[in-house]
């Protein structure tokens, strides 16, 4: 384990061991972030490249424990490096909160600037040993790796951790454009009003902005079979600057191991299911609700007479290890009242394994990117509920674009509790309908062309290999 004097040595003195080049992972610290670039470690490391994930102790610990879909051992051949940090206090989550931006996050974020120092060490000290440094970090993270710009046998590439089309949107407004100029992206498509906190907001234009200059390339968690027009439209806009893009994704794996799978009861209960019966709810790692919703959410499900998965737990904390998290209060009776139709998970759940399960026929998410990418590459449509940050543009992303899921939340009036019949109603249009029916349809066909692409001469493998091709080269 490290602290901030010395640099990290694991893995450093049998680099010439190894391969003479090396990648340095530097997520940022929330669970979708963490989670992905954990994912492109797996895959870099199938290439025999020697892979170091760097970042705090305690995310470090969380990004191995919430290991779903492949076999946890595989992360033993990681090199991960354990920085400690100052401590950070961070509040409990707000329900209450008008912008629904997990703003108790905020201090873990600040905190990663206290990474910069341990990581310039480590990248030097990687500098003077392997013949190239590859440093592929999180798009907020550009200053922590700063270090990498001064070192001449160093590049580094930003990883968006959301969808091409949200980056693109991004990209077109930086410039001051307005949406509806564009004939790629839906006029109704929304603004980011209500989208983040301000607090988050300056720090997106101090992390991102500023460092994006020096960045050799940019990588997806994405297909270029599910999002062509805006990966072209991004590799359209940087031509000039020489940077590439890469479209690496689905990270995740495509099919589940057989010595990943520790049997969680909500998948023996799954087993129990007709195919295509049941809809999974769960609104990712960053979102809590208050009362009243999560009473209406419950009554909208059981009122609607479908099979469900309901994950029902706090957002998390900045530090998850830490504390106990207050317990969400259902209707008096309510377990009882759905026993045999419907089961609340109060904890983690193997997300993964759940939608790649045969009777699993729809997604009630968030619409995180990360929720969305794993849903697509197993064919299971998406009942679209955002939250803050990109997910009212995925939302778009899939109920228009894509057409493979419906909208839940009206953002428009994302103000408004969302009642149980707005939530039946959703729930019987998704998994009882024609319109549904096609829509399972579509997502199916979908999963399968992306399950296809990672195969042996599919897109998304000829393009990791051309990655890989021009990080060794």
């Amino acid at each position: 384990m490290a602290n901030q004097q010395d640099p990290p040595s694991h893995g450093i003195n049998d680099l010439t061991k190894q391969a003479q080049v090396v990648v340095v992972m530097v997520p940022l610290p929330a669970q979708g972030h963490l989670n992905q670039l954990l994912q492109l470690s797996r895959l870099i490391l199938s290439h025999n490249i020697p892979v170091h994930y760097v970042g705090a102790t305690t995310h470090n610990r969380q990004a191995k424990q919430r290991v779903h879909g492949w076999d946890p051992n595989a992360a033993a051949n990681i090199h991960f490096h354990d920085i400690e940090i100052p401590p950070f206090h961070c509040p409990p989550p707000n329900p209450k909160a008008k912008i629904k931006f997990p703003s108790h996050l905020q201090p873990v974020f600040n905190a990663s600037s206290q990474l910069t120092e341990p990581v310039s060490m480590l990248l030097r000290a990687f500098s003077c040993k392997a013949r190239k440094v590859i440093v592929i970090h999180d798009s907020l993270m550009g200053s922590v790796i700063e270090e990498a710009r001064f070192l001449s046998n160093a590049e580094s590439y930003t990883f968006h951790s959301v969808s091409a089309f949200a980056t693109s949107l991004y990209e077109w407004e930086r410039e001051g454009m307005v949406i509806g100029e564009n004939e790629l992206f839906p006029r109704d498509t929304p603004s980011l009003e209500g989208c983040f906190s301000d607090e988050f907001a300056d720090f997106v234009d101090c992390h991102y902005s500023k460092y994006q200059r020096f960045n050799t390339g940019c990588v997806y968690n994405t297909c270029k079979l599910v999002e062509p027009a805006y990966l072209d439209f991004l590799e359209k806009e940087t031509i000039k600057e020489g940077i590439k893009h890469w479209a690496l994704g689905p990270f995740n794996p495509v099919t589940i191991p057989e010595s990943s799978k520790k049997q969680h009861f909500c998948l023996e209960w799954l087993d129990k299911q007709a195919k295509n019966t049941v809809i999974y709810v769960s609104f990712g790692t960053t979102t809590t609700f208050d009362d009243e919703q999560i009473k209406e959410l419950a009554i909208g499900l059981r009122e609607s007479k479908k099979k469900f998965i309901w994950v029902l737990r706090d957002g998390d904390k900045g530090d998850v290890f830490t504390g106990e998290g207050t317990r969400a209060e259902l209707p008096k009776g309510y377990e009882n009242s759905v026993d045999g139709i419907g089961l609340v998970v109060r904890d983690w759940a193997p997300q993964l394994e759940i939608l790649a399960h045969p009777a699993t026929g729809g997604f009630m998410s968030h619409c995180g990117w990360n929720s969305c990418m794993e849903s697509i590459s197993m064919g299971v449509p998406i009942a679209a509920w955002p939250m803050h940050s990109d997910q009212p543009r995925n939302t778009v992303l899939i109920t228009e674009v894509l057409k493979i899921g419906i909208a839940v939340k009206d953002w428009a009036r994302r103000d408004e509790i969302v009642t149980s019949k707005i939530v039946g109603s959703a729930v019987n249009r998704l998994m009882a309908s024609t319109e549904g029916d096609e829509m399972r349809k579509r997502a199916t066909e979908m999963g399968e062309s992306v399950r296809g692409s990672v195969a042996e001469g599919g897109v998304s493998r000829m393009e990791m290999e051309s990655f890989i091709a021009h990080i060794t080269r």
